[in-house]
């Protein structure tokens, strides 16, 4: 067995963050995330930048997180896909509210999103669907997400009977049971480390003028 880091070992780990920061307050957070998201994608050190923590509460008041991957990104919010007998899926379905974490760790950055999450429409899913390679496509036919499995070779068993199907080349319809989702945000909050802990949040608060119903956002900075 590896040795054990001991609770001192672990009570020492800690790291300097740099000087970049947020010195000028930007007004539309949605392009501001572009930049960062763009960033991170440049940057070798990160896998997969688009990838999100998704945390959900079900009607029981259960908290549950999971990652998942952002697809989209518009005025109207972010949108990702998954299967909506998914237990994320059901939990949304009980209680939309929803937060999303972008942790960009490589360059001392996170992104906290808090709104709701709706289906966006059949054909938006289907649009997408197209796009997926062909096993991903087939993979969606072959997992019934979020149910127990007796074995591995149950799922394989259920992908090659898909796979035979509809054969690679062929058009694969969208499941049924598969589809996007989007987080309209009411708040955006935006982290980077810096010196001494003196870390920037900048935090970005929906508001709707009444009478009008236009979307505005305040715009505040927060003690790290």
């Amino acid at each position: 067995m590896a040795p054990e880091l001991t609770p001192e070992q672990i009570s020492a780990m800690r790291r300097t963050y740099g000087d970049q920061g947020i010195d000028e307050l930007p007004s539309d957070p949605f392009a501001f995330f572009s930049t960062w998201l763009e960033q991170a994608h440049k940057n070798p050190a990160i896998v997969e930048a688009n990838a999100m923590v998704l945390s959900t509460q079900d009607h029981n008041g259960k908290l549950s997180t999971r990652t998942v991957l952002l697809k989209d990104i518009s005025a109207n919010g972010f949108t990702f896909f998954t299967n909506y007998s998914s237990r994320k899926a059901l939990a949304m379905h009980s209680n939309p509210h929803v937060t999303l974490l972008f942790p960009w760790y490589p360059l001392e950055r996170q992104v906290i999103i808090s709104g709701e999450a709706e289906k966006i429409s059949r054909s938006e899913s289907e649009e997408y669907f197209a796009t997926r390679p062909w096993n991903s496509q087939i993979g969606a036919w072959a997992s019934q997400q979020s149910s127990p499995l007796s074995s591995r070779s149950e799922l394989e068993e259920r992908w090659k009977s898909a796979s035979e199907k509809w054969p690679e080349g062929s058009h694969v319809p969208t499941p049924p049971h598969w589809g996007g989702y989007r987080v309209s945000p009411s708040e955006i909050e935006f982290w980077q480390g810096r010196y001494s802990r003196l870390h920037d949040r900048v935090r970005f608060e929906r508001r709707t003028t009444s009478g009008t119903g236009e979307i505005d956002w305040e715009i505040s900075r927060y003690y790290p």
